[in-house]
């Protein structure tokens, strides 16, 4: 079967399957928001991708890559989450990305409606660290506020809620600095991991978004952090060590064994049995393996013991992503790091060995570069029919989206002159 037709058949079991959890829902009498029910045609989004009001093509010169940026305007700074997060509803309508103000650093969420080619933003989405996390099926947005979470639905009459917040007994008179570097929810949907930064304490475990107790699993008196629920396992947690600057002190302490994983009820282990110096992780769909970069690789890890299978790039590996058969790899690189560097984001198709080049993003030294975590973070979203992304191509902070289809498309071998 070539891989058109395994396309076809995934789209239709994508929009089967939404329509059987909808109906089961429906049965159980659920109050929760009404679920995607059926997947916007691929016609659609591209109609709005070409929406001049919306979107504005560039092209790359060498790649001849069509990306699409958001050049529609709801703050003068636009970008796409942390790449742990998916932020595109399943069913491709709606697509929610970051917003900030210069020189405030708060920033607020927005989102892209494509059936009705809207751009809303909702200026009560004020939130910490990368925390925003998208529900999939309804196309809700979860987001943290000082010790708590919220929610809020895409439409303009949807209201923010309180989905839950830590006890009052276990924060003091303390200061929440972290509630959550990245919210996930467990593969249950029960619970919501926190990795939070509590006065001088990092504090690890649940919280259940039907306002239940909170859960301490742990408690760590240095930074440990970017903490993810298994895609299949409510009791398992990924988490990273993170360079530690002490509050009181000022010393700064690095990274020596990045790779943790917690199971409820147990102390934390390390992924590798010798200390490895990675970073940009992420949980593989199967969660029975991990991902994550060093060097030139990307690397996909056996979580039961370590072992690795390495994915070498003709570029530097930064942040990288995949599909669920990890047959597809979009990542950036850049050549030195620091806030706002020059980057390049990049797409693998590892069944023809094809690498093309998405963008160039110059450098951003100012105070946009330094101070709103401007890096590429590409992502497959929207049941990986598109690739999100940040960019500075066109001299300022833009969202940017190219479909997945397209960029499969150029790294296919040419076809064969005739004879």
């Amino acid at each position: 079967m070539n891989r058109q037709e395994l396309s076809s058949l995934w789209n239709l079991h994508q929009a089967t399957s939404t329509i059987i959890v909808a109906l089961l829902l429906g049965i159980c009498g659920t109050t929760s928001a009404p679920v995607l029910a059926v997947e916007l045609p691929a016609e659609a989004v591209m109609a709005a991708l070409n929406d001049d009001q919306l979107f504005t093509p560039v092209i790359h010169r060498e790649s001849a890559v069509t990306v699409y940026m958001l050049t529609h305007r709801v703050a003068p700074l636009q970008k796409g989450f942390y790449f742990v997060n998916d932020s595109m509803s399943a069913d491709g309508r709606y697509l929610w990305f970051c917003c900030a103000w210069p020189p405030s650093l708060v920033k607020t969420l927005a989102v892209i409606d494509f059936e009705a080619r809207e751009v809303r933003h909702f200026p009560e989405t004020q939130f910490s660290a990368e925390s925003p996390f998208v529900d999939v099926q309804t196309g809700e947005v979860y987001w943290c506020v000082g010790n708590g979470v919220w929610r809020r639905g895409p439409n303009p009459k949807d209201e923010a809620s309180l989905v839950n917040e830590l006890p009052a007994e276990l924060v003091g008179g303390r200061k929440v600095d972290r509630l959550a570097t990245h919210l996930t929810r467990s593969a249950d949907g029960k619970e919501f991991f926190i990795d939070a930064s509590v006065g001088l304490q990092h504090i690890f475990g649940s919280l259940p978004v039907d306002g239940g107790d909170f859960k301490l699993w742990w408690r760590f008196d240095r930074n440990y952090n970017h903490a993810q629920f298994s895609p299949t396992d409510p009791d398992e947690v990924l988490f990273a060590e993170e360079n530690h600057s002490d509050p009181i002190t000022g010393l700064r302490f690095p990274i020596i064994n990045r790779m943790w994983l917690i199971r409820r009820g147990h102390a934390p282990r390390p992924v590798f049995t010798q200390h490895q110096v990675v970073t940009h992780e992420w949980w593989d769909a199967d969660g029975k393996h991990l991902w994550c970069v060093r060097g030139n690789e990307t690397w996909r890890v056996r979580a039961a013991d370590g072992e690795v299978e390495k994915i070498p790039f003709p570029c530097h590996c930064w942040h990288s992503h995949s599909t669920r058969d990890g047959r597809l790899i979009v990542g950036d690189s850049n050549h030195r790091f620091y806030r706002g560097c020059a980057s390049t984001v990049h797409f693998l198709d590892r069944d023809t060995g094809k690498v093309i080049t998405l963008v160039e993003n110059p450098e951003r030294h100012d105070y946009a570069g330094r101070n709103y975590h401007i890096d590429p973070h590409p992502r497959f979203v929207g049941n990986e029919r598109c690739v999100i992304f940040t960019t500075t191509v066109r001299g300022q902070v833009d969202l940017a989206i190219v479909p997945t289809a397209r960029l499969v498309k150029e790294t296919q071998p040419q076809n064969s002159p005739p004879n």
